[in-house]
């Protein structure tokens, strides 16, 4: 098992970030450009969205804002992207999968990286990423998993350009606390992150000062 706080001190830019353990889910954006870094969380109804602090500098929205987090029964969806909704249009977590790709952004063609966690404490988290002008799409199940055990899954494995898309299953990694991971994050790179454990959420935003 991985260090967490060590796996993402010594990462500057993994990029977007899930991680889920039993009763609990962690989310988290980073940003290189001026219009990724210009947002924040802030709570809706059924989860959690993303806005731009400055509306006056926001340039392309369509992947920049969307809703990361949002429920679907019992089972609470979380997402890099607008296939968050497409997931809970369908229903159903692979099915609304089935019907998305990798984000349009050559050449780092970002990965759609999703997760689902079920309320009997099982999970499954998922990749879409670009190979060889096609999207593979990988889905990993698991039944749960040990206290202070969690998966990791983020859309890449570290900063470059282009940008290395993730590979591999989902790392297993200790669970630390929501303000641990936070000030682990990449101080120039990191813009906001949403905790909730055991129902208990909490957000971390940059540009708030947090």
């Amino acid at each position: 098992m991985l260090d967490f706080l060590t796996l993402l001190r010594e990462n500057p830019y993994p990029g977007r970030g899930i991680l889920v353990s039993r009763d609990l889910v962690y989310y988290f954006i980073m940003g290189r450009s001026a219009n990724s870094r210009n947002r924040i969380f802030v709570k809706t109804e059924d989860g959690i969205r993303t806005e731009a602090h400055d509306p006056a500098k926001l340039e392309d929205p369509s992947l920049i804002i969307y809703h990361p987090v949002r429920t679907m029964g019992d089972a609470l969806v979380v997402t890099n992207g607008d296939q968050t909704d497409t997931i809970c249009q369908h229903g159903d977590f692979r099915k609304g999968l089935m019907t998305r790709e990798y984000e349009p952004d050559e050449p780092n063609w970002t990965p759609r990286i999703s997760a689902i966690l079920n309320a009997d404490g099982s999970f499954e988290m998922s990749i879409l990423k670009h190979k060889n002008g096609r999207c593979l799409r990988e889905f990993f199940c698991y039944e749960g998993c040990d206290e202070n055990q969690g998966y990791f899954i983020s859309t890449y494995q570290g900063d470059g350009n282009p940008l290395p898309t993730f590979a591999g299953e989902p790392l297993e990694v200790t669970v630390p606390k929501p303000e641990e991971v936070w000030a682990a994050l990449n101080g120039d790179n990191k813009v906001s992150l949403y905790t909730n454990v055991n129902g208990e959420v909490r957000l971390f935003n940059k540009n708030l000062g947090d």
